[in-house]
């Protein structure tokens, strides 16, 4: 294949087809494994986890208040490759995006009926409807955003202004310059290709898990392997005819479409739901949320024995450290010709914001729903998730059309995300790519479209999705190594950036040229 970078690209790739074929022929075994690792992760490094949240996010605002904010990524020349919404669109639909819109009715439903049991919160209370929407705001808002915007700022840095190649490893050369990109660098690019590649079939399993009870749900047609194969070639073939398209086609008008459906389903939802309610419980968990923020952030239940933590925040933020590494190659390609506090606006502000706005509009909507009818929690146990998730859409008005409409929302999402995560592989896969020449060949990516599309239906259909979730768990060690790095890789940048870039450099040189040039002539 050409351009491809064989140390790179075949570990994973073989990782993961070894992965799928173990669960296959042994899914008892494959759980059993992946559970065991998990919980001896979760219970062992959680707490740094939790710190190396809060780390991040104390960096993105001490970076945006430093000399480093006024820096152009690119030089003081440099043109925007994208409009300013054409980039908060893609972003936004990058990240998170996807997730918030099953967990943003399912979730609060956990919390609001079984919350950590060391706190004293009894289950369907007030104190439990408060507890729910506040943690909602600190898994979906701030922290995850903040994870993704520091290794996506320090690689359009090293990349555009460093001059540094498209890898993982560019993220460190302020700390061990160009030393860090032989061996040690293909083996961060390729261990984080790993664990982004298995992030991505978890989701996808759980994508199609949702769609297939959301096609149930409408026609009656039930939820088998069968139908799990047709819905994961669709979504398959469209991310991977998108992504295919370049960034300039596929991707932004995916998420530009993305974008719009969001805003028409935020606005109905709120019109048509209990608007009050949802207005007055947001408001007071946001100041529960921003009284206890800390606390919150570093709760990891040791004293009292309590798992509640690494069940869910800290699984979190394992997961979404796995995520970032890759994410962030994307999120810094597109970012050319912007300043660094318009990075961070763009990264880490914006999609907060739209955090909180989702979860206190469809958390509220649901958390109301269980307070006054106690519904949700028994669906929960007995039915599922996606039961919880089709309950609460099926009371809104014009629920036959809202439904569909939904499960648009839902596929658009994934495969924008899916879309923008699969460049990023293939441009990490490839030998190449530079600023003049951004896209990967389109063998790599459909190569990788395929793969993480056969995997997600071999494991949902032959073992259990939480296997693969957990090994995509298992990639926050060494994701969150190269986090905690990449922070003090971008304070010392920070704190003297005219030092590292490059390209401003080069600009003032070049101006200076050509003025001694024009006095010559």
């Amino acid at each position: 294949m050409k351009n491809l970078r064989h140390s790179v690209f075949w570990p994973p790739f073989l990782l993961l087809i070894a992965a799928a074929i173990f669960s296959f022929t042994n899914k008892e075994g494959f759980i059993k494994m992946t559970t065991v690792s998990n919980d001896w992760l979760l219970a062992n490094v959680g707490w740094v986890f939790s710190l190396g949240g809060l780390v991040m996010l104390v960096t993105v605002v001490w970076v945006y208040f430093s000399p480093l904010g006024k820096v152009k990524i690119g030089g003081k020349n440099a043109k925007p490759m994208l409009k300013l919404s054409n980039w908060l669109a893609i972003t936004l639909c990058t990240t998170i995006a996807s997730g918030v819109t099953f967990w943003g009715i399912v979730e609060p439903i956990y919390h609001v009926t079984a919350p950590p049991e060391s706190l004293g919160i009894e289950p369907n209370s007030p104190a439990a409807a408060i507890f729910s929407m506040s943690t909602m705001y600190l898994h979906w808002t701030v922290t995850p955003y903040a994870i993704y915007c520091v290794p996506a700022l320090m690689f359009a840095f090293a990349y555009y202004n460093m001059r540094k190649p498209f890898s993982l490893s560019s993220t460190l050369a302020p700390l061990f310059g160009d030393k860090v990109f032989g061996g040690w660098g293909k083996t961060i690019d390729s261990l984080c290709l790993y664990t982004l590649a298995l992030g991505m079939a978890a989701a996808m399993g759980t994508s199609i898990l949702n769609l297939a009870g959301g096609v149930k749900q409408l026609s009656g047609i039930a939820s088998t392997p069968t139908l799990w194969a047709i819905i994961s070639v669709v979504v398959m073939v469209t991310f991977i005819i998108s992504a295919s398209t370049g960034l300039m086609k596929g991707i932004r008008i995916l998420s530009d479409i993305n974008m719009k459906v969001y805003i028409v389903i935020v606005l109905f939802m709120f019109i048509a739901g209990p608007a009050a309610y949802i207005v007055n419980l947001g408001t007071e968990s946001f100041g529960y949320f921003l009284s206890h923020f800390f606390e919150k952030s570093l709760f990891t239940g040791a004293a009292a024995g309590d798992q509640w933590p690494q069940w869910w925040t800290v699984f979190y933020w394992a997961n979404w450290f796995a995520w970032a590494a890759i994410t962030a190659l994307f999120l810094g390609r597109i970012s050319y010709g912007y300043s660094v506090r318009a990075f961070i606006t763009v990264n880490f502000v914006f999609p907060s914001v739209f955090g909180a706005l989702w979860m206190t509009i469809f958390g509220g909507t649901a958390i109301h729903k269980q307070m006054t009818e106690g519904t949700l929690g028994d669906i929960l146990t007995n039915q599922g998730p996606e039961s919880v998730l089709y309950a609460v859409l099926s009371d809104v008005p014009l629920s036959s059309l809202v439904i569909p409409f939904y499960l648009f929302v839902v596929f658009i999402s994934f495969v924008t995300a899916s879309d923008s995560n699969i460049s990023a592989m293939g441009g990490i896969s490839s030998t190449g790519v530079t600023p003049e020449s951004p896209e990967s060949p389109m063998l790599i990516k459909v190569v990788w479209g395929v793969a993480i599309g056969a995997i997600s239906w071999i494991m949902i259909s032959f073992a259990k999705i939480d296997g693969i979730k957990m090994l995509s768990n298992l990639g926050g060690i060494p994701a969150l190594i190269l986090g905690l790095l990449t922070v003090f890789a971008l304070i010392k940048v920070s704190t003297a950036p005219e030092k590292y870039d490059v390209a401003s450099r080069d600009e003032l040189n070049e101006g200076q040229e050509t003025e001694e040039l024009k006095k010559v002539l």
